[in-house]
């Protein structure tokens, strides 16, 4: 039985935990708001929130309901538009009236719920984190200026919020119905921490890959829900090592102070990786398993020495297994039947250490990489001592540079140098021309980006004119 709290009603069903949310919001619950778009995760029409407990707070995300199994439903308060109406219009519905922020209206409501899921955040109140909190929003009549307008009335509003009581101040502020401040106690008596996860072949995690590829061969299988496996969760130092659960989400990634401390510029990447939505429900190991030869998470961490611990449930037994070992072949991993990957871990560098993690795609943000690519180095001097670079879009699966690396180290640091290790780079990657761009494209595109690590990392030791000057005389 699969029992959650949508809007200020306690739900009960028997579906597939594998069915998509979105399904059955709209279907066995009459709740039309959440509209069907794409079925991507991509255009955000079918968005909604999601309230869990955590450590006695209530904390709400957004979500794409027509990627989320119904079974991660599970335990939790889930939010669609209907849930935020009240007698008069919210601050946030009041804001898009006026601005004329909704044209056909179809879009609408996940610009809605995305925008109130900022209200309730507890991020500071900014024009900028207001319009960033509706990155996973398409709207295809407005222009956007409108809507980003409204976004910013809301900012302002959301000034006078109480730190100390923000539900109060919300319901008080009439952005949510009051039914909200009872929440944390019904979820409280709803599960009591147990859920029935099930024990199927089908592992399923976050939904963002398997609900994409095949929805009904989804909802038709026995699964097993990890999303919510707390041995999976997390996010710690241990022995000299960042440990990161397989389950932990994109941006529990992001989020963390502990990465935060080591790369000071990981919200910048991450924010390349698709939008919030996705990233509050895509987990690590499905963008590793997924075995996608330009998988964002696997070329940020091929290039910080990771490696993965594996387990077999059946009997216990674990072994660990190094990040660019587990790449086998085009969509093939070291990876044995019904072995399951619990966490990665990844050395932290005991001398001062650069990274940089670069990405094109034919959108800036929310697309799927032509070519991405990090490095971690550690200098002595003018001299490069350790080098890991990684590359994904350029081979069958994401590539850990062997040789690249290892021409760099012990290098003095020049435009020379950097065009050399471009000549190994080049007969060390297979990229193939495909809907993302040529063969040639996808080489050009690995020279540029890789010459873009050292031109940010060092812009005082790498000119960029000197580089292509020198580049174009060989």
């Amino acid at each position: 039985m699969i029992r959650f709290i949508l809007n200020d009603r306690l739900v009960e069903t028997r579906l597939p935990p594998g069915s998509a949310l979105l399904d059955y919001i709209r279907y066995g619950q009459h709740l039309t708001g959440t509209k069907i778009g794409c079925r991507e995760g991509d255009c955000g029409a079918c968005t909604v929130l999601e309230g869990r407990l955590e450590n006695n707070q209530l904390h709400y995300r957004s979500i794409t309901s027509c990627l989320t199994p119904l079974g991660n439903a599970h335990g939790k308060h889930i939010v669609s538009v209907e849930g935020l109406n009240m007698e008069r219009l919210s601050p946030v519905q009041q804001a898009f009236a006026d601005e004329n922020a909704s044209q056909c209206g179809f879009c609408t409501p996940g610009f809605v719920v995305s925008l109130s899921g900022y209200a309730i955040s507890t991020k500071n109140p900014s024009r900028s984190d207001a319009i960033d909190s509706m990155n996973g929003n398409i709207c295809r009549c407005t222009g956007y200026k409108s809507i980003e307008r409204a976004a910013e009335r809301v900012a302002r509003l959301l000034r006078e919020k109480d730190p100390e009581k923000p539900f109060d101040w919300l319901v008080h502020q009439g952005f949510l119905p009051a039914y909200f401040l009872d929440i944390p106690r019904r979820l409280i008596g709803l599960v009591d921490g147990s859920q029935e996860s099930g024990s199927g072949s089908l592992i399923l995690g976050g939904g963002t890959d398997l609900l994409v590829q095949k929805p009904d061969e989804v909802a038709a299988a026995d699964v097993s829900l990890v999303f919510d496996k707390q041995e999976m969760k997390g996010i710690r130092e241990r022995d000299r090592h960042i440990y990161i659960g397989a389950a932990a989400t994109a941006n529990d990634i992001m989020d963390s102070s502990l990465m935060a401390d080591l790369f000071p510029e990981i919200r910048k990447y991450f924010k390349l990786v698709s939008s919030d939505p996705i990233r509050n429900m895509g987990t690590l190991a499905g963008n590793l398993v997924n075995a996608s030869p330009i998988g964002d998470l696997s070329i940020f961490f091929l290039a910080l020495e990771a490696s993965l611990d594996l387990m077999q449930p059946a009997t216990g037994i674990r072994r660990r297994v190094a990040l660019r070992d587990f790449f086998l072949e085009y969509k093939k991993l070291d990876l044995k039947p019904g072995e399951l990957v619990m966490g990665l871990r990844f050395p932290i560098p005991v001398n001062p250490f650069f990274f940089n993690f670069e990405k094109v795609s034919k959108r800036t943000h929310l697309d799927i990489a032509s070519v991405n690519t990090a490095i971690c180095l550690e200098t002595e001097g003018d001299k490069i001592s350790t080098c890991r670079l990684s590359c994904g879009g350029v081979g069958p699966v994401p590539l850990y540079l062997v040789e690249t690396s290892a021409f760099l180290r012990e290098k003095t640091l020049s435009a020379s140098v950097l065009l050399e290790a471009n000549r190994t780079l080049q007969k060390e990657i297979k990229p193939i021309g495909d809907i993302r761009g040529s063969k040639e494209y996808k080489a050009l595109l690995a020279r540029q980006l890789f010459f873009a690590h050292f031109l940010r990392l060092f812009p005082e030791r790498v000119n960029a004119e000197e580089l292509f000057a020198l580049s174009r005389s060989q």
